[in-house]
């Protein structure tokens, strides 16, 4: 009796990263992921402090402005980045949240990216407002800013996702042990950073942001050591080609 083989062929998988980028983590991967619960709340935590001087309310804002273009617009410009970047951190949170709670880790993953999309849409109207006021100045941004706030738009009503998805998130990575108490906590406090357009820092803006800073940071530390480092060639590559990729999108923002 001869035993038949299969004579279809084994199939490789090709990665396009090296296996030390890549990482056994799902999409964004360790090294994205642990980049961005690092990067992203410490550009939150700048952008919120640059702020801190100025009056909270938009006239206060817009008058900064005036007064310090530079200072506000990297204030307002890390803020931006910062919540741009978090997403990949958040996803690999819930990940790691949803072997144990996976209901925690998909509506807490969910609205808190959903919350994300929001402030990203916030900073767009801070963009065009600050413009606004550097060529027809504070006093005239501040009218048309007051005639149009609170003007409905399909990101109002994600007003909840950006402060629930937090508390969903530090329940969750508690009931999962990723995150012990006081860091959940720490994690939960982030729903008090103010929303909407315009906003200037308070002392809950610094808790906040000092929150996530306490829950996430150590985390994204513990996510890029949990596995391989690259090799130096290799990370000088990637290194590069990112460096060299996001000039080139800059460059073309720019050229329109």
């Amino acid at each position: 009796m001869t035993t038949t083989q299969s004579a279809s062929p084994m199939r490789k998988t090709v990665s396009v990263l090296p296996v030390e980028w890549a990482g056994e983590a799902p999409f964004p991967g360790r090294w994205v992921g642990g980049v961005s619960l690092v990067l992203g709340p410490l550009l939150l935590t700048t952008g919120v402090l640059l702020r801190w001087p100025f009056d909270f309310f938009f006239p206060g804002q817009l008058a900064a402005r005036a007064e310090h273009p530079g200072l506000m617009a990297a204030s307002y410009g890390a803020f931006a980045a910062g919540t741009v970047l978090l997403w990949p951190g958040v996803a690999v949170l819930a990940a790691r949240i949803g072997g144990i709670r996976p209901g925690l880790a998909l509506w807490g993953g969910v609205f808190a990216i959903l919350g994300l999309f929001a402030r990203t849409f916030h900073a767009g109207v801070d963009h065009l407002a600050f413009q606004f006021a550097d060529r027809q100045g504070a006093e005239a941004a501040t009218r048309f800013v007051d005639e149009v706030y609170g003007a409905f738009h399909v990101f109002s009503v994600l007003n909840a996702a950006i402060m629930g998805g937090w508390i969903l998130l530090a329940a969750g990575a508690w009931r999962a042990r990723v995150l012990g108490p006081v860091r959940a906590v720490a994690l939960a406090a982030a729903t008090a950073l103010p929303l909407g357009v315009l906003k200037g820092t308070t002392p809950l803006s610094v808790v906040a942001v000092a929150g996530l800073c306490l829950a996430l940071v150590p985390l994204g530390v513990s996510v890029l050591r949990d596995g391989p480092a690259p090799r130096r060639a290799a990370a000088l590559c990637w290194s590069g080609l990112v460096a060299g990729a996001v000039a080139a999108m800059a460059l073309l923002g720019q050229a329109g």
